[in-house]
């Protein structure tokens, strides 16, 4: 049972740092788009293998960053200049990983000959198109609010609506 709480707390961790970390919804969204559309690419199972260790690289140095922030903020709450160096150090850590994480998208993807038959399948498919827009805006307003944001505002109409019932 105990190996199971294990589970259960990493992904609590998960879980708190996407609902909390705007930059890891926008590698989490990030990371989907680029996977979703990989399918075009017809990639061998080494490039997917470099795809999703570059997806972990990004996000685990996401989460390292927020850990290594939290850790800050709660032993030293006031600013100190060793603790905005800390600070800055991690969330340095997590650019390098996101800019080696671009040259190897461009390693893998740089074939102008797949964005052709990609607007090719859009073209035909335009309902895909409107697909595509609709799951664009989503993820921005989850990248934009997260889940706790986008929770406040369906509950926030939901007593609005409510009122208006009982006053009307």
């Amino acid at each position: 049972m105990q190996f199971l709480n294990c589970f259960r707390c990493a992904f609590r961790g998960i879980i708190y740092c996407i609902s909390n970390e705007r930059n890891m919804r926008i590698h989490t969204v990030v990371a989907l788009y680029v996977f979703a559309f990989s399918f075009f690419f017809h990639l061998s199972r080494i490039a997917y293998a470099a795809l999703f260790l570059t997806f972990a690289a990004v996000i685990m140095g996401e989460m390292f960053n927020t850990a290594a922030e939290e850790i800050c903020d709660f032993i030293v709450p006031h600013f100190d200049t060793a603790v905005r160096r800390i600070k800055d150090m991690s969330s340095g850590a997590v650019l390098v990983a996101a800019i080696f994480s671009v040259l190897i998208g461009i390693c893998l993807f740089w074939r102008p000959e797949v964005f052709m038959s990609i607007a090719a399948y859009y073209g035909a498919h335009p309902v895909m198109i409107a697909v595509l827009a609709a799951t664009a805006v989503i993820s921005i307003v989850f990248i934009v609010l997260g889940p706790h944001g986008i929770r406040d505002r369906v509950m926030k109409r939901r007593n609005r609506r409510g009122r208006k019932k009982q006053l009307g």
